[in-house]
Order: structure tokens, then C-alpha cells, then sequence
């Protein structure tokens, strides 16, 4: 690793970066949180966002430290496979769109998922879902702190602790004063300056490397990096395919979308925006197919995309990368806190601390909450445990298992409460035993498959059929 590509930034540049952006971004979320009057304005900004904030919030949130920095870590480590495997999360919010325009339908005064599942499934379901949920928020969280102090430490040699401290307190503060209102507004911009900057990064490193020279090199010293039957990479193709379906279909960060676009603007908001984000992996991935040519060998994989653009584009491509990575992680942490605390005063403060509480009281406990979840992350990405796609695919054995009792409970009235916290429990249960003894890279499809046999059996065996208008009705007393 060379000293320019080790600190392509001075560490007082990288650092008056972060405090610009978090001034900015603070100041942008207080000014739009003054409009938030009730509980429903902080949590669901009224429910009346329009199609350009959808798509954008829809893409801009799922453009994340995966797409970023773990897209060219896997694809640093499994070649042509890791970064079109990752393009194929895309499916999950173009698949999800139909699920939100359903959602819409069946629960237009709801607030979170586990509203839905435990007025479809009951309390045994809405157990599991709920500590499902929480924990894959958390490894999010996580990542997504790690991802910041990574960051400042490939670029700037920054220490990583400061670099994760800064993004944790900037994104609690914009979202603390602006409710799900200002994670969309800025999301807005922050897709923007994604989409632009990869573009000009991924653009710059092929006029500047060239495609002939990458290829070359990696053929014939890296030759397994372009096999496309390299078997790893194959699995997690496909693991990750599950992986990225979980992700969206269980986590109240679509869900608080979908019930906060407005009208029918949520099908098209996630087609589209599933349809912005398809290339971005690629294209991200694409970059670390040029570290060998390069000479770079990060210290950790999960820098090697950051490295690589700083090393060819110099300070000011570092600026550029800095910016891009710094507003996808910023436009993921924002979603990832609004929809946590959400879930967390909606669900279980709420629904079964206090009953009684007013709307005002919830907006306040809403902001304890954001605040609670950005100092509990804070102390847990202290130790900096894990690379971020070991981490990140941990969680895909919890989420893989609530496909199919998420997308039958919405459409199969056949399937009972007691078989959908079977498939969620036995299926993450399954899915870690795949993590720990085959690899991170069969978690979710192995959590998948059981999940979706014990609801086939479930729909099978059920005589009773749910009645959906039943919901709509408890909903709304609820």
C-alpha cells in the first residue's frame, strides 16, 4: 500500500469535511422538522410524500455501506460474481413494490410491520418478528457505523473511532430534529450525489486504468476472480438474492415508506427506484477489479473500493469518493434510525408499556428512542468486531426466514399465526447453523428454504381463512 493511496487526504481535510456536512445536514433537518405537529408527521411525514421523493428515499436508502464498500470487498474477493450477485439485490425493492402498493391497501392507517403481523398473526408471531427485526436493525446499525470510521481511516488515515463517532452523531441529529420528513428530503439529495459521483468515478478509473490493462492483470494473475463457476461466488449469488428479499420484506424502514407515500405513488416509487439502484453495485464492484494492476493490498477488504478510487483520481477524486460514501451511508443510518425508534415506541412501548400515552408524549419517546439507538451503537462499534460483509450477511439468516410469512400473510388467508413464528424461529435457527458451519454465503438461502417448507406445510393444513376487511377494522381501533 503507498503512502498516497494511504492518505489521500490530510486527516484535518477529512475531518472539517465531517463537520461541514454534519452543520449542514443538522441545520437542514431542523428546518424541516418545524413542520412535524403530530406523531404521524414525525414517524410518516404525513403520509403525503409524492414520486420524485419516493424513488429517490426508495433508492438513496438502499444504496448503502454494501453498495459502497462491501459490493468491491466482495468483489475483490469473489470477482465477476460478487458484484453482479450484488446488483441482484435490486430485486428485492422492485419485488417489493406490488407488497407496498398491497400494504397500502390492507393498512392505510398503519404505522409499522409489526402492526401487520401482529394483527394478521398474533402475539407469538409478532414475538419473533419483532426480536427478528431488532437484531438486524442493530447489525445495520452497526455496519453502517463501522462503514463511517472505515471511511476516514482508508482516506485519511483518520483514527476509525472518530470517523464512526462523527456519522452516528450527524444522522441522530438531522433525524432527532426532523422525524422521517428530513431522512427523505435529504435522501432526495443524497441520490443525487450518488448517482453522479459514481458515475464520474467508475467513468475516470477506465479512462485512466483502462479496461484492456485491468483485464489482463487479473486474467492472468487473479484468473479465478473472472471463473464464473467459481462455486463460493455462485452461492452467495444466489444467497444473496434472499438475503437482499428479506432485507426489504420484513424491515419497517420499506414498510414506514410504503405507508408514508401517498396514494398509489407506492408501486412506482419502488420500481423505480429498485431500477436506479440495479447498476450502482456493479459499477462500485467494478473498482476493486483495478487494485491488483494498482498495486493496492488493503488491510482490510472492506477498504479496497475507497483505496482504489483515491489512489487514481488523487486528493480531489478522495474528496469526491468521500462525499459519495459518506452521503449513501448517511442516507441508510437516517432511514435505519427513523424506522428502529418507529418500531420501537409504536410496538412495544406503545402497544405493551403504555396504552394511554398521547400523541405528544410518542413524539418525545420517539426522539429518546433515536437517541438511545445512536449511543447503544456507538458503544457496540467501539471494538470493530468484524469486517462489514461478514457482518452484514450474519444478519441474513434472521431476516431470509421472514419471507414467506411476510408475503403469504399479505396475500394467503390460509396461514395461521403459530406456523408463521415457526417458519421465522426454525428458519433463522437453520440459517445460522448454515452460517457457522458451511459459510456466511449459504445463511439466507438455507434460512429461506425451512422457512418457506413450514409454510407450505402451514398453508396445507390451515382450514381457516383470515378475514382481511377484519384487519382493516382493528386497525383502526387499535
Amino acid at each position: 500500500m503507498t503512502e498516497t493511496t494511504e492518505f489521500a487526504l490530510n486527516s484535518s481535510l477529512g475531518l472539517t469535511l465531517v463537520v461541514l456536512f454534519g452543520i449542514a445536514w443538522i441545520i437542514f433537518g431542523w428546518y424541516l422538522g418545524r413542520a412535524n405537529k403530530t406523531h404521524e408527521d414525525f414517524a410518516l411525514a404525513g403520509r403525503n410524500v409524492g414520486l420524485a421523493l419516493a424513488s429517490a428515499t426508495a433508492m438513496a436508502t438502499w444504496v448503502t455501506s454494501n453498495t459502497t464498500l462491501v459490493a468491491p470487498q466482495l468483489t475483490y474477493q469473489f470477482g465477476i460474481w460478487g458484484m453482479v450477485g450484488y446488483s441482484f439485490a435490486a430485486l428485492g425493492l422492485i419485488l417489493f413494490a406490488p407488497l407496498a402498493a398491497r400494504i397500502k391497501k390492507l393498512m392505510p392507517n398503519g404505522y409499522t410491520s409489526g402492526d401487520f403481523i401482529r394483527l394478521r398473526y398474533g402475539q407469538l408471531a409478532w414475538w419473533a418478528f419483532i426480536i427478528i427485526s431488532i437484531i438486524y436493525a442493530f447489525g445495520w446499525l452497526i455496519s453502517l457505523g463501522m462503514a463511517g470510521g472505515i471511511l476516514l481511516q482508508a482516506l485519511s488515515g483518520l483514527d476509525y473511532h472518530i470517523g464512526m463517532t462523527a456519522i452516528l452523531i450527524i444522522c441522530v441529529g438531522y433525524t432527532l430534529f426532523g422525524g422521517l420528513r428530513a431522512v427523505i428530503a435529504t435522501d432526495f439529495i443524497q441520490a443525487l450525489i450518488i448517482i453522479v459521483g459514481v458515475v464520474f468515478i467508475a467513468w475516470y478509473l477506465i479512462d485512466t486504468v483502462s479496461l484492456e490493462s485491468i483485464h489482463q492483470e487479473v486474467s492472468s494473475n487473479h484468473p479465478q476472480l473472472l471463473d464464473l463457476l467459481f462455486p463460493a461466488a455462485i452461492m452467495f449469488l444466489f444467497n444473496n438474492v434472499f438475503f437482499g428479499l428479506g432485507e426489504i420484506f420484513h424491515s419497517n424502514v420499506w414498510w414506514s415508506r410504503a405507508l408514508a407515500f401517498k396514494g398509489k405513488v407506492a408501486f412506482k416509487a419502488f420500481l423505480l427506484g429498485g431500477l436506479l439502484w440495479l447498476p450502482i453495485p456493479i459499477v462500485t464492484g467494478f473498482i476493486a477489479l483495478a487494485a491488483p494492476q494498482l498495486g493496492i493490498f488493503p488491510p482490510s477488504a472492506d477498504m479496497v473500493g475507497p483505496m482504489v478510487a483515491a489512489e487514481v483520481l488523487g486528493k480531489a477524486g478522495a474528496i469526491i469518493v468521500f462525499i459519495v460514501v459518506f452521503s449513501a451511508l448517511a442516507s441508510s443510518l437516517d432511514s435505519l434510525l427513523a424506522a428502529t425508534s418507529d418500531l420501537i415506541t409504536r410496538d412495544i412501548y406503545h402497544k405493551k408499556i403504555n396504552k394511554q400515552a398521547s400523541d405528544k408524549h410518542l413524539m418525545r419517546f420517539n426522539g429518546y428512542s433515536i437517541i438511545g439507538l445512536g449511543v447503544l451503537t456507538w458503544l457496540i462499534c467501539l471494538p470493530q468486531l468484524a469486517t462489514l460483509g461478514a457482518l452484514l450477511n450474519f444478519a441474513g439468516a434472521f431476516v431470509a426466514s421472514t419471507i414467506f410469512p411476510v408475503v403469504l400473510g399479505l396475500y394467503q388467508p390460509r396461514l395461521r399465526g403459530g406456523y408463521a413464528a415457526a417458519a421465522m424461529v426454525v428458519g433463522t435457527l437453520s440459517g445460522l447453523a448454515g452460517y457457522f458451519l458451511v459459510g456466511f454465503y449459504v445463511a439466507a438461502l438455507v434460512s429461506c428454504l425451512v422457512s418457506a417448507i413450514i409454510c407450505a406445510i402451514g398453508v396445507w393444513r390451515c382450514r381457516t381463512v383470515f378475514d382481511w376487511q377484519q384487519m382493516q377494522e382493528q386497525e383502526s381501533n387499535a
